[in-house]
């Protein structure tokens, strides 16, 4: 979603801050307004709630109004919960007229302006018109709402978006914008022995966010690129005889403070992640090494991360309380100061014969503590419950985590790897991949990655080192 109503203090503060208005400070005329792409699944999500469980039907049949009226709670919500009056407003009563059907792919834009404000109830009420991208009018009528007598600021808990919005902007496009005025960075790309991993590198340069090194045997990479068409006369290359020197030779690198982060070539994970947790490499920190997928499907409203899914095959606790700490850091880095960490178990309850279930609950101890800091932890957590609010609320599960979390800490590697790549190529997620824990962060992709992944897991190694230079690991 996007609003026309400029930031209080600047684009990149909105980013991070929500801020209401009072009623003192809400003006007859005062307005703001939204748009928001509707995709066939938010279409679909809105059928199944009114009934309608064929999301076809749901544009022309008798029920459609109730799909309709879902779509202008959801706009009017978030107009009057982000922009105005903001936090801390609460909703009185709505009068609308639903007009027009939405339709995949509609772009909405909802508008609302103060009417008339009561100063004795402090009741402010807005008319609101919203159409299509063509005009058209979808529904209209007044809403009235008790505007927040207090300043009210909220740490916005969500991950940058990397879905299309309105203007039809990927989500790596909103990543490289989120980190175009960041320096790119010297990155040592180790072994990119074939056209996916080469290529990668040349674009993620070309892209502005890295710089990179090329270690690996000079002839292999330079008939790669002859046979892609690409371009190596200006990039810097480091000359092995093979993969596994090209990953001591670039942890060395590394160590020695010539690179700022590890991309990972054509060679195998374990040659490379061998070469850096190696006690002589210099690169290992107090923390144990994990993987962290950052991921967004189109079912689910923010992007979220899933750990450990390539590092770790079966952490015992300790080991899961530093890929915790590992996966809050990075949430943090990107943008969310407190993300909600949800700790998966095939149930919700704490079962003797269920290690997962027993890891879960000492990890929520463990946080209540202060041994794990920076995140709101729960758990265990059934997947539906930690990505689902209905569902937490059918099993009667009260929790500031269920239903929204940002962060998914999985059991072991083998569950975590499945889960993410159903996401990936059954859910339609897009995916970024890296390693934190070591000095230096790692761009670990795989061969079958997309393009988009693995520039988008430069951009966010981009971060990962320009946090690291005032806060080293």
């Amino acid at each position: 979603m996007t609003t026309s109503s400029a930031p209080v203090d600047g684009a990149a503060d909105a980013l991070q801050v929500l801020r209401n208005r009072t009623f003192d400070e809400i003006a007859i005329g005062d307005s703001a307004s939204l748009e928001r792409t509707f995709s066939p699944q938010d279409i679909h999500m809105f059928a199944l709630q009114s009934g309608d469980v064929d999301p076809e039907s749901s544009v022309s049949s008798p029920s459609r109004d109730t799909t309709e009226a879902i779509c202008a709670n959801v706009l009017i919500s978030a107009v009057l919960g982000t922009r105005l009056p903001g936090p801390g407003t609460q909703y009185v009563s709505q009068n609308l007229r639903l007009l027009g059907a939405v339709r995949p792919g509609d772009r909405l834009t909802v508008q609302m302006q103060v009417s008339s404000k009561d100063t004795a109830t402090h009741h402010v009420t807005l008319d609101c018109t919203c159409t299509s991208q063509e005009g058209v009018a979808i529904f209209q009528g007044q809403v009235e709402v008790v505007a927040p007598t207090e300043r009210i600021e909220r740490t916005r808990t969500a991950l940058p978006e990397i879905h299309p919005d309105a203007q039809g902007r990927t989500g790596l496009q909103h990543l490289l914008a989120h980190v175009a005025h960041l320096q790119p960075i010297r990155v040592a790309v180790v072994h990119p022995c074939d056209v996916p991993s080469l290529s990668a590198a040349l674009e993620a340069r070309h892209a502005g966010l890295i710089e990179p090194v090329l270690v690996g045997p000079r002839g292999r990479l330079e008939a790669v690129a002859t046979e892609a068409g690409l371009d190596l006369a200006d990039v810097a290359i480091v000359d092995v005889p093979h993969s596994h020197a090209a990953a001591q030779q670039a942890v060395a690198l590394a160590a020695a403070g010539e690179v700022e982060a590890l991309m990972k070539g054509s060679l195998h994970t374990d040659e490379l992640m061998s070469a850096l947790v190696s006690a002589a490499a210099g690169l290992r920190t107090k923390r144990r090494v994990s993987h962290c997928f950052l991921l967004q499907t189109p079912a689910y409203p923010r992007p979220f991360i899933v750990t450990d899914a390539a590092i770790n095959i079966a952490p015992n606790l300790e080991q899961k309380a530093d890929i915790i700490r590992n996966a809050i850091e990075l949430a943090q880095v990107i943008g969310v100061r407190e993300p909600k960490v949800a700790i998966l178990a095939a149930v919700e309850t704490v079962s003797p014969t269920m290690t997962a279930t027993l890891d879960a609950a000492a990890l929520c101890k463990m946080a209540d503590r202060g041994q794990i800091t920076g995140g709101l932890l729960d758990g265990p957590l059934a997947f539906d419950n930690a990505i689902s609010i209905a569902a937490a609320r059918t099993k009667g599960i009260v929790s500031e985590v269920a239903g929204q979390a940002d962060i998914l800490v999985v059991p072991d590697l083998e569950s975590g790897n499945m889960l993410a790549k159903q996401l990936i190529f059954l859910g339609g997620a897009a995916s970024a991949g890296i390693v934190l824990g070591a000095k230096v962060p790692v761009i670990l992709t795989s061969r079958a990655d997309s393009r988009d992944t693995r520039i988008a897991s430069c951009a966010i190694a981009l971060m990962l080192a320009h946090h690291y230079r005032l806060s080293p690991p």
